[in-house]
């Protein structure tokens, strides 16, 4: 495998705002940089055409004209690049690297001596790239994270400096441990559409995501159609009735990632864009009341109940409830709901039995875990992306 010849990054078009692109000033300034063709750096006597264009014959010392000893070669009048390359596969995924294959491409005018690979990771602006010698594999380690999603192209390069169109982007996501029990992330979710929009409220659906362990939940995302991204709901089924988003001189899209009890997150689904609001809607009245207690300590261990009671007047049929810890606990097992940890972020789905909370019922769930510097109880929870009192 050949090491990285240079590397840089780029900023891609913001989408629907005016098309413009910035450079690092490293890439700038590699750009602006005359790379001579191979070949060059020897500086020869030029001789001048003959009219009508052949080579003037060279003059003899002696005052007569030599005749010519060789016909005049003629340059190439075939500059065709690259095919693409073809076959491009991820063929390892882990937490911090992803390692490529693809068929090499066909020549055209000229050898193959080089392929170029650029990638961005989903719902960032940034497009990173890489250039590499004769090789149909590479590794690639700069930027990649845990849990992310990534898009993939590669194009070969001849000698001269012609580049082939791209491959089609391959798209992956990252698992979030390589040790774990389950590092395989859910399918993507599909078909994400709006339905019914009301003054003050829009509904989005999907087609479910499949797990080799069985899907969490859903997290669903408002996108400003630059790089940020924001996570309004964690849902346990397969829609989600939120408020309109507030009217912003960017886009307002939404997308939809499936993720499992490891923490692992799908690809997300397509984006939709949902109709903008005016004026921002008063935060609903909470319809839930979770209480959280530490039934027992110990030092670096502790077991604690949470207990989430439906304050509304009609029943919540499945619910998530998520919160973070404010000191360093870990999880170890639980009871009564389907727990799940990544870093300090919580999410507790609920099990077949307790599915439904009735109007003023409950429902409880426990678990074990372990602490090093802190064991403070959770401030703030939420029931299926909705804030609860606490209490």
């Amino acid at each position: 495998m050949a090491a990285v010849s240079s590397s840089s990054l780029l900023r891609r078009l913001r989408p629907g705002l005016p098309a413009a692109v910035v450079v690092s000033t490293a890439v700038l300034g590699t750009a602006l940089t005359a790379v001579p063709p191979a070949g060059a750096g020897a500086a020869y006597p030029a001789v001048a055409p003959a009219p009508g264009g052949a080579a003037a014959p060279a003059a003899d010392p002696t005052g007569t004209v030599s005749p010519p000893t060789s016909t005049p070669s003629t340059p190439s009048t075939t500059p065709f690049p690259p095919s693409p390359p073809t076959n491009l596969t991820a063929t390892q995924v882990r937490t911090t690297s992803v390692t490529l294959t693809w068929t090499a491409a066909t020549r055209g005018c000229c050898p193959v001596v080089g392929y170029d690979i650029t990638y961005y990771q989903a719902f960032d602006d940034v497009i990173y790239s890489l250039s590499l010698g004769d090789v149909t594999t590479t590794t690639i380690t700069n930027y990649i994270q845990p849990g992310r999603q990534y898009s993939f192209r590669v194009s070969a390069r001849d000698g001269d400096g012609r580049r082939s169109a791209a491959t089609d982007a391959l798209t992956v996501v990252t698992p979030v441990t390589d040790t774990g029990p389950d590092t395989t992330p859910p399918s993507a979710p599909q078909n994400l559409t709006v339905g019914e929009v009301t003054g003050s409220t829009a509904t989005l659906s999907w087609a479910p995501s499949t797990d080799n362990v069985g899907v969490l939940g859903y997290n669903v995302y408002r996108f400003d159609g630059w790089f940020t991204s924001t996570l309004v709901a964690t849902v346990p089924g397969t829609t989600y009735t939120g408020p309109l988003p507030p009217s912003t001189p960017l886009r307002t899209l939404y997308y939809v990632r499936a993720r499992d009890a490891a923490g692992n997150v799908s690809i997300a689904s397509n984006t939709v864009t949902v109709p903008a609001t005016t004026t921002p809607p008063p935060p609903p009245p909470s319809t839930c009341r979770v209480t959280y207690r530490n039934q027992s300590e110990w030092a670096g261990g502790f077991v604690a109940t949470v207990t989430v009671q439906n304050t509304g007047t009609a029943a919540v049929d499945g619910w998530i409830v998520t919160f973070g810890f404010p000191g360093d606990q870990q999880i170890t097992n639980a009871w009564n709901a389907t727990v799940g940890q990544t870093g300090a972020t919580v999410t507790a789905r609920n099990v077949d039995w307790n599915r439904v909370i009735a109007p003023d019922g409950s429902a409880t769930f426990g678990f074990q875990g372990r602490w090093g510097a802190s064991d403070a109880p959770p401030t703030g929870f939420s029931l299926n992306g909705a804030p609860c009192t606490v209490g």
